[in-house]
């Protein structure tokens, strides 16, 4: 997989998506590793720009997620047949919520990866998010005319998806994986920059404060393992307690995930790594 790989585009939209912030993550990446790890994998930014690259040699793609986790196994192992399933769905109010209702349970894995592509593309402002019992309940889009199947770069994705190990498993799993001279990224949910900015909700179960403390804890364990890594999120005074004593930089990023369009803009978020440079 070192050789270039297509230049594929994130699939999904995704809260905290990385895509404006690559500049600043790829000057924190090593200039050589051995396997990638990204445990919190989300929309996968910074491993498709790695693998246009041609800097992924192997790769161990994971979240918590196992919706997430369906649309990247679907990819790699029967793109067409979700691109088939995508080509029935329609961008229509009551069509929406019936394919919402759905339950994943007796649909099969190109037919959970599509509904999720579908759902992404046409629910309002591209969220995922989790109701208490595990269910997708975000409301119906009003775009003019969403691309609900862009075949050439889920095909692309597909390409670039080949023979990475993709699971859905818990981030602290990495301890196990991670080999001396990987490079591991974590993009967890962030610390919440204020209780009314809390979004944390693509998966029922949350991810809080002692999560974040277990993060920091296997963050810095990979290091003394010779393990690289980064990790971004939220530029809090929480967040700068607990990497206290690690190389830090601070950037701002403009977000657009937000329901109130009063409350987009430029956040300061942080950049950390486990090893000096």
């Amino acid at each position: 997989m070192a050789t270039v790989a297509p230049n594929a585009r994130p699939v999904l939209k995704w809260a905290g998506g990385k895509g404006k912030l690559l500049r600043e993550l790829l000057a924190h990446v090593p200039a050589t590793f051995g396997a990638y790890h990204e445990p919190f994998m989300g929309g996968g930014a910074l491993f498709f720009e790695l693998a246009a690259q041609g800097r992924i040699k192997s790769a161990y793609l994971s979240d918590i997620n196992a919706s997430l986790i369906d649309v990247y196994l679907g990819l790699r192992d029967c793109v067409d047949d979700v691109i088939a399933n995508l080509r029935h769905h329609r961008h229509e109010h009551d069509y929406y919520y019936a394919v919402r209702a759905l339950n994943p349970a007796d649909l099969s894995l190109p037919e959970r990866a599509a509904r999720i592509i579908y759902l992404n593309k046409t629910c309002y402002n591209g969220l995922y998010r989790e109701n208490r019992a595990g269910q997708f309940n975000v409301p119906f889009g009003r775009y003019a005319n969403p691309t609900i199947c862009d075949e050439p770069n889920l095909r692309a994705a597909a390409a670039v998806l080949r023979g990475v190990d993709i699971a859905c498993r818990p981030f602290t799993t990495v301890l196990d994986i991670a080999q001396p001279g990987d490079f591991v990224y974590f993009d967890p949910p962030y610390d919440p920059l204020s209780p009314t900015a809390n979004f944390t909700g693509y998966d029922r179960r949350g991810f809080g404060p002692d999560d974040q403390r277990r993060l920091r804890d296997v963050f810095a364990e990979l290091g003394r393992r010779g393990v690289r890594a980064m990790l971004s999120n939220s530029d809090t005074p929480f967040i700068r307690e607990l990497y206290a004593g690690f190389p830090l930089e601070q950037v701002f990023v403009g977000r657009v995930v937000n329901s109130k369009v009063e409350g987009r803009g430029k956040v300061a978020e942080v950049i950390v790594v486990n090893l000096p440079a």
